[in-house]
C-alpha cells in the first residue's frame, strides 16, 4: 500500500486558509442577502441560475446539478421559492414525469431588488482584496479544480 502524500507545510498553510476563507466567505454573503433582502445565497443562486436558463425554465435534476447540491436539497429549496412566489412548478412538456422550475417576474424582481447588494458584497469580500494576476490566478486555478471535479479535464 502506498503511504500517504502528506501536505507540506505551504500546502497545508493554503489548504487550510482556504477553507476558512470559503467558509467565512459564503457565511458574510449568507448574511447580506438576508438583512438586506430577506433571501438566502441558497435561494439567491438559485434564482440566478433559473434568470440564465432559456425561458427562465431548468428541468429540477439539471438545476441540482447547476447550484451543486442533492436533488432533494433542490426540492426543498425550490418549494421555499414557489412558497413566496418567486418560482413555479411547471409540467415538463417532452416527458410527463419531470419538473420544470420556472423564474416568475417576481423572482426576476427579486433578484435585480437583491443583485446590486450582493456585488457590492461580492466585491468588497473578494475582488478588492485581489490584484488582476490574483483574479486571473483565481479563474485558471479554480476552472482547474471545478472541471476535474466534474471529470471535465
Amino acid at each position: 500500500m502506498d503511504s500517504p502524500r502528506w501536505l507540506d507545510d505551504s500546502e497545508q498553510h493554503a489548504w487550510r486558509a482556504y477553507l476558512d476563507a470559503t467558509r467565512l466567505l459564503m457565511a458574510a454573503l449568507d448574511r447580506q442577502l438576508t438583512r438586506d433582502s430577506k433571501i438566502s445565497l441558497t435561494d439567491f443562486e438559485l434564482l440566478v441560475a433559473l434568470s440564465e436558463a432559456p425561458g427562465r425554465r431548468m428541468r429540477m435534476s439539471v438545476l441540482a446539478d447547476v447550484v451543486v447540491t442533492t436533488r432533494s436539497g433542490a426540492t426543498r429549496a425550490i418549494s421555499r421559492l414557489v412558497d413566496a412566489g418567486w418560482v413555479r412548478r411547471v409540467e415538463c412538456p417532452e416527458d410527463k414525469r419531470g419538473t420544470l422550475a420556472e423564474l416568475t417576474d417576481e423572482g426576476a424582481a427579486k433578484l435585480a431588488e437583491a443583485s446590486p447588494g450582493h456585488v457590492e458584497a461580492v466585491r468588497s469580500s473578494m475582488f478588492d482584496l485581489l490584484s488582476e494576476e490574483d483574479v486571473t490566478r483565481f479563474g485558471e486555478s479554480f476552472t482547474a479544480m471545478r472541471n476535474h471535479l466534474l471529470g471535465n479535464g
